[in-house]
């Protein structure tokens, strides 16, 4: 099992960003996490129902490495997508979402629950300063295209998230 706290156990950095979430999908939702783990940040988020991912498609899927993670009722990913929206304070899109129907949907449902919402910032400084003017405690949720619609989007968020996060503790 890997390693983190919940979200439901911590409250707040004191920084900018107190908590990392995502739906737990292969591809951007995993790198967020594991930037998260790996930077002892409070993660977290919604997965559908027995924590089904692409490349976890059976009960308990991301649940055994990701303990910060809840399952909704629903196999429907739209139903977590709308969750972690709704849950977060800001939404930040990596990656291209002209090749996520996810990253489609998140978008389209921060704009209908009137939720910020930054799609692909170009640096990390220019993600965390728009996250800067937006407030501070921010629960941040991270979305973006599954390991099979960009190979290699788990690292690159990985990566783009542990920069947002050094960025935080500076």
């Amino acid at each position: 099992m890997r390693g983190g706290t919940r979200a439901d156990e911590v409250t707040g950095t004191g920084g900018v960003i107190a908590r990392i979430i995502s739906g737990g999908q292969t591809g951007v939702d995993r790198g967020a996490l594991d930037a998260a783990i790996a930077g002892d940040v409070v993660h977290g988020g919604w997965v559908p129902a027995g924590g089904l991912a692409e490349d976890k498609p059976y009960a308990p899927g991301v649940l055994i490495d990701y303990p910060g993670l809840k399952p909704t009722m629903s196999d429907d990913p739209a139903i977590r997508t709308r969750l972690n929206v709704r849950d977060a304070h800001v939404t930040l899109v990596i990656g291209d979402p002209a090749v996520s129907p996810g990253s489609t949907r998140a978008i389209a449902t921060a704009q209908e629950l009137r939720r910020p919402c930054l799609v692909t910032p170009a640096t990390a400084d220019a993600a965390f300063a728009w996250l800067s003017k937006v407030g501070r405690e921010l629960i941040v949720n991270v979305v973006g295209p599954r390991e099979s619609e960009w190979p290699g989007a788990q690292q690159a968020a990985q990566g783009f998230v542990s920069d947002l996060l050094e960025l935080d503790r500076a």
